[in-house]
């Protein structure tokens, strides 16, 4: 599979936006989150991000998906996965609609997006030794194993200093879902105006 991923910010406008608009209503109870569905093409030996496209999280409100996490993700990978706005669960029949747009425009699902913040700040006491980034969490290798998505990318927001700062990561799945086996790390390769 490809390692490079070529891509241009403005892609990602509305997915930063969005994940502004959740980091700054969060609460150390209510932690932000935002994830998308990021569409574009294999070229050469590259990933073209080209569109991103939000899709609704069932996290919350499914009973098998309630009971999958229950049973299997908050043993695993502990009780702060029982609040319901950690981890996303897209809605089955959104991404095979948004997969079906895809195709009608040429394009291919390459994975997704989705934000971590800084929640060693800005999360509850208990939590603020786990130190967050754009690197994959055990969760996201997870989830990353599950899908079998190429393209996996965290964007990362940080306060410093009053303001926001972001971070992105993109990863390919682990090889195997054996405990503490890597995410690989592909290259990000930003579009600049020239010609």
């Amino acid at each position: 599979m490809p390692d490079t991923v070529l891509l241009d910010m403005s892609v990602l406008a509305d997915f930063i936006e969005e994940s502004v608009r959740e980091y700054e209503a969060s609460t150390p109870e209510l932690p932000p989150r935002c994830w998308a569905i990021l569409l574009g093409r294999f070229v050469e030996d590259a990933m073209t991000v080209e569109r991103v496209r939000f899709a609704r999280n069932i996290r919350e409100s499914d009973g098998e998906v309630l009971e999958e996490f229950a049973s299997t993700i908050i043993p695993r990978f502990g009780a702060c996965y029982a609040n319901g706005r950690r981890g996303f669960w897209c809605e089955p029949r959104e991404l095979q609609r948004i997969t079906r747009e895809a195709e009608a425009e040429g394009l291919d699902v390459l994975g997704s997006i989705h934000l971590h913040p800084d929640w060693h700040r800005i999360g509850p006491p208990h939590e603020r030794g786990l130190r967050v980034s754009q690197e994959p969490t055990p969760m996201d290798r997870h989830l990353f194993c599950g899908t079998g998505w190429p393209l996996n990318m965290i964007l990362y927001l940080e306060q410093r200093g009053g303001r926001l700062h972001h971070a992105l990561g993109a990863w390919a799945p682990p090889l195997e879902l054996e405990p503490g086996t890597p995410c690989r790390p592909l290259a990000l390769r930003f579009t600049v105006p020239w010609r």
